[in-house]
């Protein structure tokens, strides 16, 4: 069997993060499925001024080092987003920092934005910039940064030009303090210097966590409105949700996989009734199915991301969701994604 089976077994006989490389190692190779992302009319949509093939994207946190991006858009993903990237290299925090939990299809991770650094993943991103295909990057801060606002702008501004679209990750556990940046005050000042240090129209997204009081949520949807951000990812991975584990319950760390769903979409109908539709959102947490993503579909979500299902469904999983979708859409009378978005409201 081949190792790119690492939703059965393969690489999964491995530790997490040894399986993860294995995999990324795989890919470089031309190993992996080849999906047509357009396969399906009924899915091809327009986001933030992005022609997508399908509203299923790859989320950060696979491809940390946009080592294979033109791979996984090969496996059928409409979009992949790369990252995240940090201006200066990073080894993030001690290992391990990744564990799996098979029963609840989850994983706690606590990588800390471990990546190669703005250079490289900058010259890699600008040799496959004239490539078909929507690959966007994901932008941190360093740990030890003096000025995590400046990271960020030195991200967009090294990288606009090179990819299809921006996401500022102020939502990560795993940074001490960063998710501070999404108090009022700070997530203005920081969107209006990135806005500013952008270039040309590349769309910029927010990622936002889903441990957010409904104070907070008024906060941002009040700071994207007046930002004029492009779209606002919902969500990122979880500090809560361990009380019912079977394993790792006390590790540090973000949770991730199937535990995510229910609250991660709560949250992004929240946000779809805050917003009434002037800013697209983009749903993330604990889609493992057609059903799952036509559910975040439906409670708001333009497009949508998955990442940890993967490592316990393997890459079949993408045109399974694909052809569900198409056929859901079907099944409801919707003639396109863009008019199912919302639909249970």
């Amino acid at each position: 069997m081949s190792i790119w089976r690492f939703g059965t077994y393969g690489v999964r006989a491995f530790d997490p993060e040894t399986a993860h490389r294995l995999t990324i190692g795989a890919l470089k190779t031309g190993l992996g499925p080849r999906v047509k992302a357009d396969r399906y009319p009924s899915l091809k949509t327009e986001v933030a001024g992005l022609a997508v093939p399908n509203p299923l994207g790859l989320a950060a946190g696979f491809d940390k080092n946009a080592e294979v991006p033109d791979a996984l858009l090969r496996m059928g993903f409409g979009f992949v987003e790369v990252g995240a990237v940090t201006p200066k290299p990073q080894p993030g925090n001690p290992r391990p920092r990744v564990f799996r939990l098979p029963r609840e299809q989850a994983v706690i991770n606590r990588y800390g934005f471990n990546n190669d650094g703005l250079d490289a993943i900058g010259g890699r991103l600008a040799s496959r910039a004239s490539r078909p295909g929507i690959v966007g990057i994901n932008l941190g801060a360093n740990k030890d940064s003096d000025d995590r606002t400046q990271d960020y702008v030195a991200g967009v501004k090294a990288l606009s030009s090179h990819v299809a679209f921006c996401t500022v990750n102020v939502s990560s556990p795993n940074t001490p303090g960063l998710r501070a940046l999404q108090d009022q005050a700070s997530l203005k000042a920081l969107l209006s210097d990135v806005m500013a240090a952008r270039e040309g129209a590349v769309p910029i997204f927010l990622k936002v966590a889903p441990d957010l009081t409904d104070e907070d949520k008024a906060d941002i949807a009040a700071v994207v409105l007046s930002s004029r951000v492009d779209g606002l990812i919902v969500s990122n991975t979880t500090i809560g949700g361990r009380e019912d584990l079977s394993q790792h319950g006390d590790e540090k760390g973000g949770l991730s996989g199937r535990p995510l769903f229910a609250p991660s979409t709560a949250v992004l109908r929240e946000f779809a009734k805050a917003l009434g539709g002037k800013v697209p959102l983009i749903g993330v947490g604990g889609i493992a199915s057609a059903d799952d993503a036509y559910a975040k579909i439906k409670a708001g979500a333009s497009l949508i991301q998955l990442y940890t299902a993967l490592i316990y469904k393997g890459p079949d999983l993408v045109p399974d969701i694909l052809a569900g979708l198409a056929e859901r859409l079907a099944v409801d009378g919707f003639s396109s994604v863009a008019d199912a978005v919302g639909a249970e409201a």
